[in-house]
């Protein structure tokens, strides 16, 4: 009998990607001993204002943000639904490519997890996965319990005894992530001011060769004639 997989999603706009998008990966990955992290870009974002940048540069900037960062991968599951992005209907993908409930760790920010009850499919959604939820600077896990008091039998603080069972559960992650936003980022962009040390290098390169986040935004066009992304895979999906 096989051991079950312990694989990490996370999942963003990622308009563009952040170091502290990263810090939650790491955060869970450490924690929890994850295996692999997948890093998801959404394609419509039903709780967000739509995308400054395409698709195809919002993925182009997740793959290059976790090149370096071993068993990380970038996935376009949902940009290849080509519609709106709900947690929910990607779950059910990783179902149907025979992962299991318990084998998946939704990896978010305790900003974004506060507003679960928004999410659609609530609370069936939270029955489809493990979810892994990190501190954010000025949201700490540590008041999730009284903020979602509905949900505090279900959240698990450290040491994670419920990890050996095989019910999704809630695990609050207290770890220190970098106090920036990807609004704060296309601002600082529009405005010439530099981002090193916001983002990864490669992504920063990537927002400057191709003049992301500027008044003009040229990269918000010129991207629809550009390749599809190539599909991304983790280990053993066919």
């Amino acid at each position: 009998m096989t051991s079950p997989r312990r694989i990490g999603l996370l999942g963003g706009t990622f308009d563009p990607i952040h170091c502290g998008h990263l810090d939650l990966g790491h955060a869970a990955m450490r924690v929890l001993a994850l295996e692999r992290v997948a890093v998801i870009p959404s394609h419509i974002p039903p709780h967000r204002p739509q995308p400054v940048a395409t698709s195809y540069h919002r993925f182009a900037m997740a793959a290059l943000a976790v090149g370096d960062n071993v068993g990380w991968r970038a996935l376009d599951i949902e940009l290849r639904m080509g519609n709106a992005s709900y947690t929910s209907a990607t779950l059910d993908k990783f179902h149907e490519r025979g992962y299991a409930p318990a084998e998946l760790f939704f990896v978010v920010g305790a900003d974004a997890f506060i507003q679960i009850a928004t999410w659609k499919d609530y609370p069936n959604v939270l029955a489809k996965a493990h979810y892994a939820v990190v501190s954010r600077p000025g949201f700490p896990v540590a008041d999730l319990p009284q903020e979602l008091p509905s949900l505090k039998s279900r959240m698990s603080p450290p040491p994670f005894y419920a990890l050996a069972q095989p019910e999704p559960s809630i695990f609050l992650i207290d770890a220190r992530t970098a106090d920036v936003s990807a609004s704060a980022i296309r601002e600082r962009c529009a405005a010439g001011q530099p981002i090193a040390g916001l983002v990864p290098r490669g992504v920063q390169q990537h927002i400057e060769q191709h003049g992301l986040y500027t008044s003009t935004t040229p990269g918000r066009r010129a991207s629809d004639a550009l390749p599809r992304p190539p599909a991304g895979r983790l280990h053993g999906e066919d």
